[in-house]
């Protein structure tokens, strides 16, 4: 870059005010949530990572130094968005890892859920009977907030919300769900990971640890889907 076109020191100024507030506005965000997938938080989060990403360049081209930010790049994370410009569907794919810490809790656990139940099939003996009572009695996002009382322990999840013309027939993908993702449907996507959190001070990780990705050239939407 050529020194007629670089930044001024006031612009580079500008720029680090901006992230103090963008940094202002998404700790407020996040102190008066409304639960989980506050649209709120998520649209203060995209607010910081591009005034930190503003920051960082006008830094280096003005005085070719860098900040600490590591700012998630939707370019890298998935291609740009070639779905319709108007779905009349989407597709919302939900995982979530857990490892199984304690299994005794888990069968305990599952035995309770035969004993309150005359109909449950008797299988509470064998973690992966009793994973099949736990899921099979309560909702995955129950289990997701309550992991800890079931001997669970949580792992990386991920949600991606995918676009399209028309919803598929009954039955189409059920064999197969996650096969035939095709990655330029992808409106946005929420990812939870460890590798998030910087800190390594043995804390519980909190759902704080958390990269939205939206497609190149998407603005995130507020979701009623939950993770």
């Amino acid at each position: 870059m050529s020194d007629a076109a670089q930044p001024t020191a006031a612009e580079v100024r500008a720029a680090a005010e901006a992230v103090k507030t963008a940094i202002d506005r998404h700790l407020a965000a996040v102190e008066s949530r409304s639960g989980d997938d506050d649209p709120a938080v998520y649209e203060a989060f995209n607010q910081l990572a591009a005034a930190a990403e503003t920051y960082d360049e006008l830094l280096y081209d003005r005085y070719d130094e860098v900040t600490p930010f590591e700012i998630p790049s939707a370019e890298e994370a998935l291609p740009p968005y070639a779905g319709p410009e108007e779905p009349n569907a989407v597709s919302v794919l939900i995982r979530r890892d857990y490892a199984v810490a304690e299994p005794q809790r888990l069968l305990a656990h599952a035995q309770r859920i035969e004993e309150a139940d005359d109909e449950s099939p008797e299988a509470s003996g064998t973690v992966h009977g009793a994973l099949g009572l736990l899921f099979g009695e309560y909702e995955p996002d129950e289990i997701a907030s309550r992991h800890k009382e079931f001997g669970l322990e949580e792992g990386d999840s991920t949600l991606w919300v995918t676009a399209s013309d028309e919803i598929p027939d009954p039955g189409e993908w059920l064999e197969a769900p996650f096969e035939q993702v095709d990655p330029e449907t992808v409106v946005c996507r929420f990812d939870v990971s460890a590798v998030f959190d910087d800190d390594d001070d043995g804390e519980d990780e909190s759902d704080d640890d958390i990269e939205a990705v939206l497609a190149p050239d998407e603005e995130l939407e507020p979701l009623d889907a939950d993770r």
